[in-house]
């Protein structure tokens, strides 16, 4: 079984910075990809930044020159960078990944299978 564990969240002032950090453990064999969701009170959740096997990168539009995304050398930590934070980023940022036990396993790319328990930003107004 992958246990993803998230870190870093917190409450900071507008224009602020803060670095969230995920920590994938277990049974890894394949890691095909990670990402970042957010969850706004009241709203859907949606993906805010994403990392492939060949290290391609996703950003939201509303992100872009403001976050992020990057992985240590053994892909097993994410983190997501966040500057200049603004209200409307005020969620529970949660990790996801796209991970399998087998080595003949093949990637989708569009798919997550383990998710962390979220972690709180909030970015008052």
């Amino acid at each position: 079984q992958v246990e993803l564990v998230e870190s870093g969240g917190g409450s900071v002032q507008a224009g602020g910075s803060l670095k969230l950090s995920c920590k994938a453990s277990g049974h890894i064999v394949v890691n095909c990809g990670m990402g970042w969701y957010r969850q706004a009170d009241g709203k859907e959740r949606e993906l805010v930044s994403s990392i492939d096997e060949d290290g391609s990168t996703f950003y939201k539009d509303s992100v872009k020159g403001r976050f992020t995304i990057s992985q240590d050398a053994y892909r097993t930590t994410l983190y997501l960078q966040m500057n200049n934070l603004k209200p409307e980023d005020t969620a529970v940022y949660s990790c996801a990944a796209e991970i399998y036990s087998d080595y003949d396993s093949n990637c989708m790319g569009t798919i997550f299978n383990f998710w962390g328990q979220g972690t709180r930003v909030t970015v008052p107004a």
